[in-house]
């Protein structure tokens, strides 16, 4: 897949020869070793995006769980919203990586009966790894995004995003610049690790067996040392969370502090507060 982007070409493709993984694998030598036999080779400032699956695997990250709910509940930090479908519950949760977003990221998928995976302890150290490895075997400036899939508030569907990066901006900052008509830009700061792990997964796909993408042509976003700022900065929780809470939970809430004021106020002589 090649793109025009900012008037220069990028391309993305994903990697073939990468086996099932186990617990133990040693991700930077399969994955090197299909960088290696890749016709398009391994350049200077190329990114990888790696699907978050295959390091949960290789991380041991997979739990028995015959009760997918509870593995959810146990990863879980915050309830965000709950609603009911047919067939079962979907709860947004907030989890221990600080993402947002549907089940806590345990997964179901492309694991055996009776398993669930869970996400990598941590995405930011496990992608420092993987680029640590890869650039001292390729001699090359190479990024890493790792990502998985989520869904956004008002919009159906889901999309990749980036939950571990390394040796690679995941912000570009644009603020302080100027528009195309001179115009100061002052909120300006597209998340290009969101969407490198977008662009990455319309290349992997979802079912193909490839599940790792080279991205090439961005290499302006790729820095010198491994050990930069991780996906971990991106999620917005705590007081810069303006969503804190679903529509029906937020009401709920208010419903009862609401309650709760009004058994206050009863309870003092005459109803009167201040008596």
């Amino acid at each position: 897949m090649t793109a025009e982007k900012h008037g220069h070409s990028v391309s993305a493709w994903a990697l073939d020869g990468i086996p099932e993984i186990e617990p133990g694998a040693d991700l930077a030598q399969l994955i090197g070793d299909a960088l290696a036999s890749d016709e398009n080779g391994c350049l200077d400032g190329d990114i990888l995006v790696v699907t978050s699956k295959i390091l949960s695997k290789a991380e041991g990250r997979i739990v028995e769980a015959s009760d997918r709910e509870a593995a959810i509940t146990a990863e879980t930090v915050r309830v965000v919203a709950t609603r009911a479908y047919e067939g079962g519950v979907t709860r947004i949760v907030e989890n221990r990586l600080g993402i947002v977003g549907a089940a806590a990221g345990v997964d179901a998928s492309n694991t055996a009966d009776g398993t669930v995976l869970l996400l990598p302890i941590d995405p930011d150290a496990s992608a420092r790894a993987l680029a640590s490895a890869l650039r001292a075997r390729f001699g090359v400036r190479l990024g890493v995004i790792v990502s998985d899939t989520l869904g956004r508030a008002w919009r159906i569907g889901q999309t990749d995003i980036a939950i571990g990066a390394a040796g690679v901006h995941v912000v570009d900052d644009l603020r302080g610049s100027t528009d195309s008509q001179g115009r100061p830009l002052s909120v300006t700061v597209p998340v290009v690790a969101d969407e490198l792990a977008g662009l990455g997964d319309l290349v992997k796909g979802k079912a193909s067996g490839r599940p790792v993408a080279v991205v090439r042509g961005m290499g302006r976003l790729v820095t010198a040392e491994v050990d930069t700022p991780g996906a971990r900065t991106l999620p917005r929780t705590g007081p810069t969370d303006m969503f804190r809470l679903g529509t029906d939970e937020a009401y709920a809430q208010g419903f009862e502090a609401g309650r709760a004021a009004a058994l206050a106020e009863s309870a003092q002589p005459n109803g009167d507060p201040a008596a």
